[in-house]
């Protein structure tokens, strides 16, 4: 059973390559995380069973070129989001990374989660 959830793009002071003061990254990345928990929660995702696929597809807010690995470090926190929404520790999840051609204003972030039967 594949579960899908949108989520919103992650602030940009939660990029490695921002430059921003420890404690303004860190109140963006709770206010992301929380915003996440309650979007999984709305969504009604299921807690996996045992280990899962963690597809994430980042749909840009503009055509500007980003490196998936900044893009994976941005959503940390909603990736933790996520795993609080379903009371699991987020080492159950495999990630697998896209960078959508298309794009939305402000940006989103397309997740599905997947068992790993299915995905293997």
């Amino acid at each position: 059973m594949n579960q899908v959830v949108l989520l919103p793009w992650p602030p940009a002071v939660c990029s490695p390559n921002a430059r921003v003061h420890w404690s303004k990254k860190s109140r963006a990345a709770k206010a992301y995380r929380a915003a996440c928990h309650v979007l999984a929660k709305q969504a009604g995702l299921q807690t996996p069973a045992g280990q899962a696929l963690l597809v994430v597809e980042f749909v840009p807010p503009d055509r500007r070129r980003r490196d998936d690995d900044n893009l994976l470090a941005m959503f940390k926190a909603g990736r933790d989001g996520l795993a609080d929404a379903l009371g699991i520790d987020d080492n159950v999840f495999a990630t697998q990374i896209r960078v959508s051609k298309e794009t939305t204003k402000g940006g989103a972030v397309r997740v599905r989660i997947e068992p790993m039967e299915a995905a293997a």
